[in-house]
């Protein structure tokens, strides 16, 4: 666990932070509340956010329009507990203790908004399982 705040922290990378990775840390964000810290990064990030991915996320009630791709850095990495690359043969560089997971993923770019919601819907499932690994619900 991440040690300033005590909860696990999750670190989604493609390529672009536009499209794949922007949607897993909205699911994230949204589905574990304050249980996780979110972060994404791209190695080689886009100048925005893929409209489609927007547009998928918004018809799921979740606004992801203004967020930014950003690089991704080590200490990104660093900070994080569980690195999570999406099919986009990207590296996050390797420190001991953490957990790497590759998502093998579509790549939504120039595909329109048809072609990302079972993409949008896939990476749901994937961060509910990620969910129910590092941040099950309290027990009553």
């Amino acid at each position: 666990m991440a040690e300033s705040s005590g909860k696990p922290s999750v670190l989604f990378v493609c390529v672009h932070n536009a499209g794949r990775s922007q949607m897993a840390a909205a699911w994230l964000a949204h589905l574990a509340g304050d249980r996780v810290e979110v972060r994404s990064a791209g190695s080689n990030p886009a100048d925005a956010v893929n409209p489609a991915a927007v547009e998928a996320m918004a018809e799921v009630g979740i606004d992801i329009s203004a967020e930014t791709p950003k690089v991704l850095t080590v200490d990104a990495v660093k900070e994080s507990d569980v690195c999570i690359t999406m099919g986009c043969g990207d590296t996050c560089p390797v420190f001991p203790g953490k957990r790497y997971l590759d998502w093998k993923l579509e790549d939504p770019a120039g595909q329109g908004v048809a072609a990302v919601r079972p993409i949008r819907d896939e990476i749901k499932t994937l961060v509910e399982r990620l969910i129910a690994e590092i941040a099950p619900e309290a027990a009553a």
